[in-house]
Formats: C-alpha cells, structure tokens, sequence
C-alpha cells in the first residue's frame, strides 16, 4: 500500500482540485441539459408485444389520452353564459399548436344523430349559443333525449359539462400544461372549471417531481450534517464524508445528463439515496482512523492514513461492489424508471466509493488529522466496555436469538401473502390534493377519467355489421357495466341504437340493436352520407372486422382494472364461439401489463442480487459457507420488509419495487464490514471470545454508526409530497434497523457456531 500511498497521495491538495474542477463541468452539463419524462407510456418497454398491439390499436381507431376540463355551474349548464364559455374553451382548445381541433369534444362539437322525414342527419347541437328560453329548453330536451351525450358530457344532474381534449404522446410538456392550467383559470367565475386526465396525472408529477427533490435535498444534507458532526464528532471529517456523497449526486446526474437520459418520477429519489448510502464509507474510514489513533496517539498523518487505507480498502471497495450489485439487478426489470434508477444508483455508489478513498486522505493529509478530546477517550472507553458485554450477552442467550426469528420469519410469510401490486399514479399523490379531488370530482358526475380499450377482433370483413355479433357485444358492454367502478361503455352498437331509435319517432322500444344486417348497413351508410363519419371510425375500422369497445373507469387502481378484465374474459367462451378474438389496448390497460412487469422485476432482481452477492461473498472470503452467513441479514431483511408491506397494506409500486434492492444492497455491507474484521481479529488472535469481543468493538460500532446515519437520512422521505415516497423512506429505515440488528445477532450466531477460521474448534 506504501506505493499506493506515494503515488496517490503526492499532491492532495491537487486531487482535490481536479475533482472539484470536473465536478463543477459536470453541474454545468446536469442543469442545462437535465431534463424530465412526463409521458407514462415512455416508462414502459416500446417493444413488449402488449405494447406493441396497444400502439397498433391506438393508430387505427386514433384511441389518445385526453385532457378532461369540467366547467361546473350549480345553478344549471343551460344558460348563454356557461353555453359560451363552453365554445369558448373548446375553440381555444382546437386552436392550441398541441391539439387537432377534430380531436376536441364537447356539446359544441358533439354529434346529435336526429331522424328527419327524409331519413336522418346528424347535426351540431348548437352553433349559434342560444339566448331565448325557448332555445335553452330546446337544447336541453335535446340532449336528454340522446343517451350517447347524456351522462357522457353533460352530467345527469345537469350542472357539469365536460370538454375533452385528446393529445398525442409527444406534445406534451411543462409550458403545455401551464398553458392548459392558466386558460381554465382565465374562465372562471361563476363557473368552476376541473382540469383531469391522464396528462395532467403526468404533468403535475413532472411539476411536484422536481420541487420535492429541491425541498428534500437540503433537509436530507442538514439531517445528514447534524448525525454526522454526532457521530464523528468533528467538523472537519464530516464535511469531507459530505462532500463525498454531494460530488457522487453531481457525478450521477451529469452522467444521466451527458448521455440523455431523462429524469423519471422515482430518479428524483437518487439524491436522497447517495446521500443516505455514500456516507457510510466515510464512517468507517474515519471510525478506523479513530480507534489506530487512540492506539497511536503520536502518529503521522501520512502513518495514520496509511493504516486507513491498509485495513479499509478492501472492506469498502467490497461494500461499495456488493451495494452496487443490489442496484444493478434492478436492469433485470422491463420498466424504464427502474432500470435506470438502479443503473445510476450503482453508478454513484462506485462513484462514491472512489471518492471517499481519495477525497478523505487528501483531505487527512491537506489539512490534517482530526483532534482527539480527553472526553472523547472516555467515551470510546465506555463503548469499549458496551460492545463487550453486547457481545457476551448475545453469546449467553444463544437459544433465544433463533426463536425470535423463526416466529418473525412464520409472521413475515404470511404477510408477504398479502402483497399486491399497483400502478396506479394518481395514488402516488395525497388523497386531498387538488389532483385526487378533482379526479373524484368528475368520476362522480361522469363515467370515470380512466380508460380501458377492448378491441375484439374477426377474420371476415363486415363481420361487424352482423346483428348477433352486434347483441353479443352489447350484452358484455351491460354486464361490465354493472360493476360498481365502471360508468359508461362505448361502441358501435350505441350509433346503431340511437340511429334506429331516431329513425322510429325516437321511441325508446326501438334503443335496441336492429334485427337486420340489410338495415344495420342502410343506417352505416346513412350516416357517413348525413355528416362527418370519421367519429365512427373511432369505433370501428374500415372493413367491419375490428371494432373498439371502450370503457370508463372509476379508478386508475390495478385491482380495479383487473376486476374489469376478469368480467370480460368471462364473455370471452361466447364471443370466441361467434369467431372473435379479444384484445386490449390504451393507457388502462398498458398500466396493468406495467403492474406485471414490477413484478416480474422485482422477483429477478431480488433473485438475481442475492445469487451474485452469495456468490461474490463466497469468492471475497474463499468459502461459500461464508457467503452463505453474509446473505442470512438481507434474506430475514427482504422477507420482513415485504411482510410488512403485505400486513398494512402497502402496495408495490414503481416506487416501493426499489426496496428489494436497497434492501440487499445497503444491508450486505454491515456483513461484509463485520465478517471482514471478523477474519482479521481470528487470525490475529486464535482466540474466539476475544475475536467476537474486538469485532463488536470495532465494525459493530461502526456499522451502528452508519445505521444511524443512513436511517436519518431515509427518513427525510417522510417529507415527501408522494405518499409512495414516505412509504420507501419509512421502510428502507426498517431495512437498515432490521439489517443491523441481524448482522449482530443471528449472523454473529451463525459465525461464533460454525468455528469458521478456527479449524472447527467447539466454542
């Protein structure tokens, strides 16, 4: 280590100025080119088949998210004011560079299909805003004479009426969402106007996202700042373990920045993490550097850090290795935020690594070694003396330890039964907020704010036109529809209904299916002649043979659109039987094959994570037993984490997915950090009681340090703006305490019993 040392060391004070200096291009590349994805659907693979079909839907039947604006007026929509605002907006809406005015519905543009005594025409059901009393009236029965606008854009209580907007996925962006916010706003009053819809869902996220990583960040390094200056009591050591962890962020987003890579919802959690995790090599650095000087209190600082290096190097590189394995397996998921959180994650955690073995010593020898106090001596004799009796103590109660964890293991199996998945995003905000409430808002007047596309599918042109086939979808459509969270339904068969309807006197006996394919043809052909055809082809294609059934939602929660799919599979046996296949497509159910990729993910990650760390542990120490005891913590830590998660009901999520990760690859280090010194104390000694007292002394107290200080930092999540957040900070704290009191009880046990370094000896 001496060349090393020579070598690395010659100048610390230009080390660390060459640092600074590619840190601060790196700030300048991270703030003007950092940016954030607001499109859900680039969350997810372009290239799973689920997607793939979805997309291809999406282009034949033109199926977009859309922007929902509720303009609400409690003494009633039909009046020549809230009638002019609502052309009003929808003009404007229609005139936006990001909107196709054809892609704008809403009482001004919406077809009213009416029977005339030369057959039938489809007219607008107002251009003209109407003044007269008469003419309000007038509109009015006309709208509630016609079941497709009724209840679908105008409330049945008729004091809400809805505008919607569908957009692309590519033109949405900040100053798109500011501009929809402020127009509603310049509308207002005596209407209230609601802004809802999966793009605003993603533009408030791309909005809070970055202002809660701003709030977060300072709390997190002044929480961090304060348990360092505790721990190590010095304010020299704890800026250097600080400026470590602020330069692996900087490092991290440059890198994301440099490269084009956008900055997901859950990424704004990576400074948090770094901070959390990347001290903990400082602490053990300077936790050595503590206990050689009380040792050597004459030394040099140049004698000193090189006992620093020499005993912490492996150790810290292998923790640093093992974390970043924990993040890394996180590739193994299909969905883009996660992939590339654990990527950079494990990026910063090298990054961080580096920087402590060359920052800290640079700092030690640039500006010298860290004052020791009479009272600090004391204090260390009293931790001395701590450590011990902990140790004996564990050793005495020897029976109890695996007790207690068999009952948590059998307590956390169950739980772990009992975890779902969810990808809802409007639950990532709080229940009160103005989004969620909104939300409620107009899936309690309306249908529901969320969308399932089911496009069932036949080999014969004109298949569509058949009456059978026709009755069998109208039958799914009702029987979906008696689900408590489905509010309305739309297809082909509802034009036909209203079209045989207005073409028999409007008489509600004949709001039914025709019986003829001859007449069901007329009335297609009819229409296309009366006015512009191209809403039917939303429904269905051009040659009859695919049609798009489309159903609101209540809710963007997974159970619930899970329950909706398992109601229409039931229908599947029949409309099979008829030669049609079911499909699905849209932003509802692409959010469910999401939930499934979590999964899949998750499971992946976790075993993949714990096969190399096993692995890795095993080739570290040169014994697979030892791998074997290393990764006994993170296993009882991962089971416990998702035990709890199932007993309160916390669901996994974009976010809460990470946790396996953080789990294995935070934890593995208090293992590596105590086996490690284990060996060294063994070998020193060959006495085993006094080997487990020395390890308790010196990485027990080390890694209860780091345990503390990383549980501070997690905590910080508590306060985030996304509950989903505050659930990871809350369990990633558990992980770390669950973590550290396994790697001194259970693993300890697990080493003092298996004689491993004292040839087999019986202790």
């Amino acid at each position: 280590m001496k060349i090393s040392l020579d070598k690395l060391f010659k100048f610390p004070v230009m080390n660390l100025i060459i640092l600074l200096l590619i840190t601060i291009f790196l700030a300048q590349v991270m703030t003007s080119r950092s940016r954030m994805e607001t499109d859900l659907d680039k969350y997810m693979p372009q290239n799973h088949p689920a997607f793939i079909y979805s997309d291809q839907a999406e282009s034949i039947f033109n199926i977009k998210d859309g922007i929902i604006i509720a303009i609400e007026n409690p003494d009633g929509i039909y009046n020549h004011g809230t009638l002019s605002k609502i052309k009003d907006i929808t003009r404007k809406l229609g005139k936006m560079p990001e909107i196709d005015k054809d892609d704008v519905t809403s009482l001004y543009t919406a077809d009213n299909i009416v029977g005339t005594e030369y057959g039938m025409d489809v007219k607008a059901f107002y251009k003209k805003t109407p003044t007269s009393a008469e003419d309000l009236a007038k509109l009015q029965q006309n709208v509630r004479s016609n079941d497709m606008i009724f209840g679908r854009i105008v409330s049945e209580d008729e004091t809400v009426s809805v505008i919607v907007a569908n957009i692309g996925d590519d033109v949405f962006s900040q100053q798109f969402y500011d501009d929809i916010l402020k127009m509603a706003k310049s509308f207002e009053g005596p209407e209230k106007l609601y802004v809802a819809g999966t793009p605003i869902v993603e533009g408030t996220m791309a909005y809070l996202g970055p202002r809660d990583m701003k709030k977060m960040v300072p709390i997190v390094i002044l929480v961090i700042i304060l348990v360092l200056l505790f721990v190590l009591r010095s304010l020299k050591n704890s800026f250097f373990t600080l400026l470590v962890v602020v330069l692996s962020v900087i490092w991290t987003f440059g890198l994301m920045a440099a490269i084009g890579i956008p900055i997901y919802a859950v990424s704004t959690m990576i400074p948090v993490m770094l901070i959390a995790i990347g001290v903990a090599d400082g602490i053990h650095l300077y936790s050595h550097l503590d206990l050689y000087l009380a040792k050597h209190p004459g030394a040099s600082k140049r004698e000193a850090v090189a006992d620093m290096l020499k005993g912490m190097w492996k150790p810290v590189m292998m923790t640093s290795v093992t974390t970043a394995v924990g993040f890394i397996s996180l590739l193994t998921s299909e969905v883009y935020p996660i992939k590339y959180f654990g990527l950079f994650t494990a990026f910063g955690v090298i990054a961080a690594m580096f920087f402590s073995l060359i920052l800290i010593p640079s700092g030690i020898l640039a500006f010298g070694l860290p004052k020791r106090k009479r009272s600090h001596k004391n204090k260390q004799r009293n931790e001395d003396q701590l450590s011990y009796r902990f140790a004996d103590t564990i050793v005495k109660y020897k029976y109890l330890t695996p007790i207690l964890t068999a009952v948590i293991i059998v307590i956390s199996l169950w739980g772990v039964s009992k975890v779902w998945i969810n990808s809802s995003f409007l639950e990532k905000f709080e229940k009160d907020s103005d989004i969620v409430m909104t939300d409620k808002f107009i899936n309690e007047h309306f249908g529901g704010t969320s969308m399932l596309n089911v496009i069932i599918e036949a080999v014969d042109q004109d298949k569509f036109k058949q009456p059978e086939v026709l009755r069998a979808v109208s039958r799914l459509q009702e029987d979906v529809e008696n689900l408590s969270m489905v509010g309305n339904s739309f297809s082909l068969g509802d034009y036909l209904k209203r079209m045989n309807k207005v073409m028999h006197a409007d008489d509600k006996a004949y709001n039914i299916i025709p019986d003829s394919k001859e007449l069901i043809a007329q009335y297609l052909l009819l229409y296309e002649m009366s006015g512009d055809p191209e809403n039917l082809w939303k429904v269905i294609d051009y040659n009859f043979a695919k049609a798009n059934l489309t159903f609101q939602i209540k809710s963007d929660n997974s159970k619930v659109i899970k329950n909706v799919i398992a109601q229409i599979e039931s229908h599947r046996p029949e409309l099979e039987a008829l030669d049609l296949k079911i499909n699905f497509a849209g932003s509802g159910y692409k959010a469910l094959v999401f939930t499934d990729l979590i999964l899949e993910g998750q499971i992946k990650s976790l075993l993949m994570s714990l096969g190399i760390i096993i692995g890795l542990l095993s080739l570290m120490f040169k014994k697979i037993s030892i791998g074997l005891i290393g990764s006994v913590p993170i296993i009882l830590t991962s089971l416990i984490s998702f035990g709890i998660m199932g007993l309160v009901n916390i669901p996994l999520s974009t976010t809460t997915a990470l946790l396996s990760s953080i789990a294995v690859g935070i934890g593995i280090d208090y293992a590596v950090h105590f086996i490690e010194r284990y060996k060294i104390y063994a070998q020193q000694t060959n006495d085993k009681q006094k080997t487990i007292s020395l390890t308790m002394r010196h990485s027990g107290r080390a890694i209860i340090f780091n345990a503390f200080v990383v549980i501070a930092g997690f905590l910080v999540l508590l306060f985030s703006v996304f509950p989903p957040n505050r659930q990871l900070g809350a369990l990633v704290s558990l992980n770390m305490f669950t973590s550290l009191v396994g790697t001194i009880t259970i693993m300890f046990l697990l080493l003092y019993k298996s004689n491993i370094y004292f040839n087999n000896r019986k202790g």
